[in-house]
């Protein structure tokens, strides 16, 4: 009797227990609670931490609010109709107060990046890709990534005003993982690429080569300007020292038998057919001595 009395007890005191249960609910950090009561969204969103709510009539769908990213990849056309596949990550996070109207509107957050941020990407990459050569996809990349966050930027403000949620989702940055061209495209730009740099080693190569001469060139004309200095300088010197020397003899002509004198090697010279012999003129000579 004892034991079905305690059985009816714990069977009466079940519906008691589960209702405690289901009368709390715990948010986890990073999210927040949407509230739907007999299925309809209720207004008030929970923040993270412990929360009443009606057991049985209550149900909560925690959402996360964090930051996180959506990659995308999105096949568009250039400007020069080359077909441009392009890997876009999109880092946003919802916003907590808006939540249950966003939830209530569009779903929950796979739902918003299904239904709005990947559209949002690929329309935009499109629009924008179709502004710019293959090329200039590569070169002015910093350029196509802001003009694609803009766009996306605009399309979703402009999807969450018609929606009624404005703010519910708040864009932090766009970034371009990669550009991915056709085979032939590839082809090209490597040829080009290869072409360029050997037109810049010919121009390099001419241009050490113009640099050489023209080194070679200044170096033999400081060379032939030294040697024309010497001999300038040379040719001034002997000029003087003969100038000197003509003026000396002019004042003094016994100074010329002296110059004779001094070259003479003792020598008479030979001569056939006749018994002159030519003598210096000693008196001359020591006169000029004296």
């Amino acid at each position: 009797m004892t034991h079905k009395i305690q059985y009816a007890g714990l069977v009466a005191a079940l519906p008691v227990i589960l209702c405690l249960l289901l009368s709390f609910v715990v948010v986890d950090s990073g999210h927040v609670g949407v509230v739907r009561r007999l299925g309809a969204v209720q207004m008030e969103h929970l923040p993270e931490g412990f929360h009443l709510k009606a057991p049985f009539l209550d149900r909560v769908e925690e959402i996360d609010i964090r930051l996180r990213a959506a990659q995308k990849e999105a096949s568009a056309s250039s400007r020069d109709l080359q077909v441009v596949r392009t890997q876009v990550a999109v880092q946003y996070s919802m916003a907590g107060p808006v939540m249950p109207l966003t939830f209530q509107k569009i779903g929950t957050r796979q739902m918003v990046e299904g239904t709005l941020i990947d559209p949002a990407i690929q329309e935009s990459v499109k629009a924008i890709t179709a502004q710019y050569t293959a090329e200039e996809l590569v070169t002015r990349r910093a350029e196509v990534k802001t003009q694609i966050q803009g766009a996306i930027e605009a399309f979703v403000n402009a999807t969450l005003d018609q929606k009624g949620v404005v703010g519910a989702v708040s864009l932090a940055n766009v970034a371009i993982t990669d550009f991915d061209f056709s085979d032939e495209f590839n082809r090209a730009i490597e040829e080009k690429v290869k072409a360029e740099q050997e037109a810049l080693k010919a121009k390099n190569e001419k241009l050490r080569r113009v640099t050489q001469a023209e080194a070679a060139a200044a170096e033999r004309t400081l060379a032939a300007d030294a040697e024309a200095y010497q001999i300038e300088v040379a040719s001034v010197a002997r000029a003087e020292a003969i100038r000197r020397e003509a003026e000396a003899l002019r004042d003094n002509p016994s100074l010329i038998q002296l110059r004779i004198a001094e070259k003479w090697d003792g020598q008479l010279p030979q001569v056939n057919g006749g018994s002159a012999i030519p003598l210096l003129n000693i008196d001359a000579a020591g006169g000029a001595k004296r």
